[in-house]
């Protein structure tokens, strides 16, 4: 019988414990409260190779947690078991070499981008994660308390917190800097995960948004992805809006990919056969929500008298 133990997650920014059990290599997580769901923590990092041997050790932890979900990473995206299924989308660029995704794959508006920043002066190369680059990435993290329409989690946290938090994964990453005047003026965490790479974290100052800090930052992590071999650039989930609009212009494609839920439990099993193993959000139209996003935005604008942080 497997031991649970208590991990800390981050939810919004903000560390969170939930219940863990290693099984051979691979921490899985166990989250909510009625319907209690395990998954592999590092799941963008992470394959299930042997998923029967997996279900077969979830099963004999107490309790027993009611579904096992996991998903094929690229590039598998046919499915490959029986189980039940469903997909999910992420942003994916698929690199096919840096002039043919500026050429073809990302639109005009992207290209001139480009241009402006290389004509404004942005030099965008890689960095070191020493105290001059963590008091830059401070002091962009404390611009401003909104960014796309919502609270955002990194305003507030001094210099210390930026560091611990930030220092956990360099083993897996590349660091890249934007810089304006030797001023640092966005950055981005560059994880690597096997056959595709991850932007661990992209942002830049509002205040320099004129000079497209993110575009050359996106096309730097292009160039790289070409010299190393990898086959994508993932930004995570497709999702909607004016970041999913930065995601297409930028040559980002929507790419599903199976992802699989099992049941371990009686209950997870009724779960579902009845279609209600997502949250209250998971079940919301894709128009509501957008119409619900830009409520919440339009709220927090006028709260903070702030501009919202857009692309």
């Amino acid at each position: 019988m497997l031991n649970l133990q208590k991990e800390e997650i981050s939810v919004k920014g903000q560390p969170v414990l939930v219940d863990s059990v290693r099984v051979d290599t691979k921490m899985i997580i166990i989250t909510g409260k009625f319907l209690k769901i395990a998954r592999i923590k590092d799941e963008w990092y992470e394959d299930v190779e042997e998923p029967e041997a997996m279900i077969k050790a979830l099963k004999s932890i107490r309790p027993t947690p009611d579904i096992f979900t996991f998903w094929q990473r690229l590039p598998e995206t046919e499915p490959k078991y029986n189980y039940f299924m469903e997909v999910d989308n992420v942003a994916a660029i698929p690199i096919k070499g840096y002039e043919y995704w500026y050429e073809k794959q990302i639109d005009i508006n992207a290209r001139r981008a480009i241009k402006k920043a290389e004509k404004k002066g942005v030099v965008v190369k890689k960095a070191e994660f020493n105290d001059k680059f963590i008091q830059g990435m401070t002091e962009i993290f404390n611009e401003t308390p909104i960014r796309q329409g919502k609270p955002f989690w990194h305003y507030g946290k001094n210099f210390e917190t930026v560091k611990r938090e930030f220092s956990r994964y360099l083993y897996r990453e590349d660091l890249i800097g934007a810089y304006y005047n030797n001023e640092l003026i966005g950055f981005m965490f560059l994880a690597y995960a096997g056959k595709y790479v991850l932007p661990g974290q992209i942002i830049s100052k509002i205040a320099h948004r004129d000079k497209a800090p993110n575009n050359a930052l996106i096309a730097k992590a292009v160039e790289i992805c070409e010299k190393k071999k990898i086959l994508y650039f993932v930004y995570f989930y497709w999702g909607d809006g004016s970041l999913a609009e930065f995601k297409r212009r930028n040559g980002f494609e929507k790419i599903t990919l199976p992802r699989y839920y099992i049941p371990l439990t009686i209950k997870g099993k009724i779960i579902l056969k009845l279609n209600l193993h997502h949250s209250a959000l998971g079940i919301i139209p894709e128009k509501l929500k957008v119409r619900l996003k830009n409520m919440r935005k339009q709220f927090y604008t006028r709260r903070y008298l702030t501009q919202s942080d857009k692309y």
